[in-house]
């Protein structure tokens, strides 16, 4: 009995086995070759089909380098990468014909396909310890070398054909360079996607852009694409329910950047992106570490970012956008930041991200509201915080709590209301730790420097309303706490400070009237 039993046991063991294989297709059984001696594109995409035929399946990468063209994805298909296999793709324009539904910084197009792309797909992953190489140096010298005077390309000639009905001037300035460049992963319209554990690099534009795409998992992904133009590392845009977790990023542009479409094109589609998490990440070389915009027509809402490390960017937490975009960027949370070496700004709301003039407040104006920072460590940063709205519509109910910041320069703030500082040390060495201008609704609460500045004010305001500066206590060597200017200042009050060590608590301008400064115990 026990024998039949065992007998038996393994008979039900080598059946489950036998089905786990079954479930995985490996690429060479296909005729892919692992040495990369010739394109595997037909290879991987029959095995992509027989998976998919059998209902769904794990196509196999084992160790070794293929060269392949586009991969499409069909639904409850996984791509496994295994430890040692690098996928190495063509850079071969052709290869990526015929052109595919798209999304280009926000317009909608027909171009290139992207190097892994899915349409309307669900349950598909790539996952495994590999490497993905997209070989795009020949596509950025191409963009980035091409003359306008030049006669239009084929592939220009192509796109200019299944594309007449885009706007020109939302691409304006792209289409002239050259052509549009394909993102290295977009799926488009898909459910349930998980890209995890796998090295990325030599991105030929974007590197992982969801488009429209809802339950996006993005974990412990390592994203290199050193020196290269417009090579952002992970943009999820227009999509629901995304969770970036675990990801090492250092890109020629910015490392996580939340889009939801430009100007037209994105009102037109009114597509949010919204309900994001970021979490436990550390970026490296880029213009921004977490970035929002400025393609944010359909609007950015309900966004997490905690426990990242940024060493190195030209910039923190940036929040971008400019007269025509519209859309609404709100509900945005920021916790638990280091950032050092920022060559720019440690963090940056900015509505002027292209000069404009003031104009009617339209569909074509933009907002930001309920955006909340806490817990930011930041050291050597060239500026502190630089925050500038619009003059029809200003920033407002941004909140700072716990923040401590050595910069070259401080936090300006313009054109803006209902702007709170809680807790909040920034040692300069040159101006102010405060500047606002036009502001309406200020709060500086237990606002402080450890390195004041001869003659220069902790917090300078110009033209500021309805401040309430309360308990501060300037270090000793503080010439000047708070000092005002401009003719609209007024309704400043101060409560429970201690200025025991000040030379000059408060500097007034004689545009100020003395009657708008009020002093509370």
């Amino acid at each position: 009995m026990r024998i039949k039993f065992v007998f038996c046991l393994s008979l039900l063991f080598c059946s489950v086995l036998a089905s786990a294989q079954q479930n995985y297709y490996n690429v060479l059984k296909y005729g892919a070759k692992n040495d990369s001696s010739r394109l595997a594109t037909a290879a991987i995409s029959k095995a992509i089909d027989e998976a998919s035929k059998a209902g769904g399946g794990t196509v196999y990468f084992p160790a070794g380098k293929y060269l392949t063209g586009p991969i499409h994805l069909k639904s409850n298909i996984t791509v496994f990468i295994d430890a040692g296999a690098e996928l190495h793709f063509s850079d071969n324009f052709d290869d990526y014909l015929p052109m595919v539904a798209s999304r280009w910084e926000g317009t909608d197009v027909t171009n290139f396909s992207p190097l892994f792309y899915a349409y309307k797909a669900e349950n598909i992953a790539i996952v495994g310890r590999g490497i993905i190489d997209g070989h795009g140096r020949k596509w950025w010298n191409f963009s980035e070398g091409y003359d306008e005077k030049w006669p239009r390309t084929k592939w220009q000639l192509e796109f200019d054909r299944l594309n007449k009905d885009i706007v020109r001037p939302d691409l304006k300035g792209w289409i002239e360079r050259g052509f549009l460049r394909p993102p290295f992963i977009q799926p488009m319209y898909c459910k349930n996607v998980l890209i995890e554990g796998i090295t990325i690099r030599n991105s030929p534009f974007w590197t992982v852009n969801p488009e429209f795409c809802e339950n996006v998992t993005v974990n412990a992904v390592t994203i290199n694409n050193p020196h290269s133009p417009n090579t952002d590392g992970i943009n999820p845009e227009s999509c629901k329910y995304v969770h970036i977790s675990n990801c090492h990023i250092s890109v020629g542009d910015d490392c996580i950047t939340i889009k939801s479409g430009k100007d037209r094109a994105g009102r037109k589609m009114a597509a949010p992106a919204e309900n994001y998490t970021i979490t436990n990440c550390t970026m490296l070389s880029g213009h921004g570490g977490v970035v929002i915009g400025s393609e944010m027509s359909g609007d950015v809402r309900k966004i997490t970012i905690s426990n990242c490390v940024f060493d190195g960017t030209d910039r923190g937490i940036r929040i971008k956008t400019a007269r025509g975009r519209g859309g609404i960027v709100e509900e945005i949370r920021v916790d638990n930041i280091i950032m050092k070496n920022i060559k720019e700004q440690a963090i940056v709301l900015d509505m002027q991200y292209a000069k404009t003039q003031p104009e009617p407040v339209s569909e074509r104006t933009p907002r930001f509201r309920n955006i909340h920072l806490s817990n930011i460590t930041a050291t050597g940063v060239k500026q502190a915080c630089f925050i500038n709205g619009l003059e029809e519509m200003p920033v407002e109910n941004i909140t700072f709590n716990d923040i401590n910041i050595d910069a070259q320069t401080g936090f300006f703030i313009k054109e803006a209301r209902n702007i709170e500082l809680h807790n909040v040390q920034v040692n300069t060495a040159a101006g102010p730790s405060v500047k606002a201008e036009n502001v309406k609704m200020l709060t500086l609460d237990g606002l402080k420097t450890l390195s004041p500045l001869p003659g220069i004010a902790v917090a300078d305001l110009m033209n500021t309303q309805d401040a309430f500066i309360y308990n501060s206590f300037p270090v000793k060597g503080t010439d000047v706490f708070l000092k005002l200017n401009g003719e609209s200042t007024k309704n400043i009050t101060l409560k429970s400070n201690n200025f025991g060590n000040m030379k000059m608590p408060v500097v007034q301008d004689a545009s100020v009237k003395e009657a708008e400064v009020k002093a509370e115990r």
